[in-house]
């Protein structure tokens, strides 16, 4: 995850695992659309996974220096 690309690809992925109800995360300009009834549990783990790879990812960019 060393750039804005990375991200793009890696957050979808996540939420889909963790929240498939939401179809996608882009705005759509519509209440019914853009806000979501989520577990916690969801957010939690969906932030846990974001954050170990944005750990693997300094990991990844320190070994390369």
């Amino acid at each position: 995850m060393t750039d804005t690309t990375d991200t793009v690809q890696l957050f979808p992925e996540i939420a889909k695992r963790h929240m498939p109800s939401v179809e996608t995360l882009e705005t759509r300009n519509r209440d019914a659309l853009d806000f979501h009834d989520v577990a916690v549990w969801s957010i939690r783990n969906s932030l846990a996974e974001a954050y170990a790879a944005g750990m693997a990812a300094a990991k990844r960019s320190r070994k390369r220096r």
